[in-house]
């Protein structure tokens, strides 16, 4: 064999191995990062979501000793033991359970495509929304960026549902990338926070830097892994998990509309 010849063939095999490094590393993060909501979502019922592989209820996100100190619940928190958060009209026909995570990309695609139409229809009191928020994936990717944006939530909370609301969808309209844990840095959170007319007050931002409401996320994150739903985002209507994710795609704000008025039968 010539020199030229060996020296085609050694950078054919470093480039062979490269991409097969690229190829495992590419798989090793789908494994973490991509499953299925539910045990009927393997038959393509509800679509693509972030699954749970452990929980993780634990943790802190300001201090081991916030995490662990005394419950505090939010103001207007609702469901048993306040683990829920509830918008919407009280006596509202229908409830939409949404179950979500703040750092779920899964999650924000959903609410970037059809979340202005589930919040119009709550608004209309179609439905009332009860929020059902988890912090697994601090667990499946490492950091602290769903308990601090939980432990903010319910700061949010605190001073309305209305203000939770707004903090919720700010979160999601400026996610990092999972993998970065941006959430995990309570300056960041206390600048998106910004955006949100009223939020700051000086009891919130006393809540967010000493993670006052560490507990109660813990005990939401428990309430959330033992509610049988096993990825993030699911949609539920009356009980009825509602297939947000058709062809693998989040469904539009239209598409939400037929589908709330066919599960209902309204006309």
């Amino acid at each position: 064999m010539s020199s030229n010849q060996q020296k085609k063939q050694s950078a054919t095999s470093r480039l062979k191995e490269q991409r097969a490094r690229e190829v495992q590393a590419e798989k090793r993060r789908r494994r973490i990062v991509i499953g299925v909501s539910s045990v009927a979502v393997l038959a393509l019922i509800g679509g693509v979501a972030f699954a749970v592989s452990g929980s993780d209820s634990g943790g802190s996100t300001a201090t081991d000793s916030a995490a662990s100190g005394p419950l505090v619940v939010p103001a207007n928190a609702s469901g048993p033991d306040g683990t829920l958060v509830t918008y919407g009209k009280a006596d509202a026909p229908h409830t939409l359970k949404v179950y979500e995570d703040f750092r779920c990309p899964i999650c924000e695609k959903l609410e970037s495509s059809a979340g202005k139409t589930m919040q119009q229809l709550a608004d209309d009191g179609t439905y009332k929304i009860e929020y059902q928020l988890a912090t697994f994936l601090d667990k499946n990717l490492g950091g602290k960026g769903s308990k601090t944006a939980l432990n903010a939530a319910g700061a949010a909370l605190n001073e309305g549902v209305d203000k939770f609301k707004a903090f919720h969808d700010v979160l999601y309209a400026n996610q990092p990338d999972e993998r970065k844990d941006g959430f995990g840095d309570v300056n960041t959170i206390l600048d998106l926070a910004g955006q949100v007319p009223g939020l700051k007050t000086d009891a919130f931002v006393k809540a967010v830097n000493e993670g006052t409401y560490l507990p109660w996320a813990a005990k939401v994150s428990t309430a959330f892994d033992n509610s049988g739903v096993s990825g993030t985002p699911t949609v539920q209507l009356d009980g009825k998990q509602l297939n947000v994710f058709p062809g693998n795609q989040p469904i539009t704000g239209d598409a939400f509309k037929s589908l709330v008025q066919q599960t209902t039968g309204a006309k």
